[in-house]
């Protein structure tokens, strides 16, 4: 299976974080970090983003009961 990077303007459409949101917490270890793809860019690997995501669901959920 191959790895799937996505870009910035992705993972913010997926999470509904903004850009300083994300980066926040990354620098607080709550957020994937991100793979440097050369130069200045940056990119996510969408298995983690996606397992980030489901985490929170669960969290959330859990939280509620």
């Amino acid at each position: 299976m191959a790895t799937v990077i996505l870009r910035l303007p992705t993972v913010k459409a997926r999470t509904g974080l903004s850009r300083s949101t994300i980066y926040l917490r990354i620098s607080e270890g709550r957020f994937p970090k991100p793979v440097s793809l050369g130069g200045r860019a940056v990119g996510w690997v969408e298995a983690e983003i996606t397992e980030w995501l489901n985490q929170q669901i669960e969290a959330s959920r859990k939280a509620a009961h």
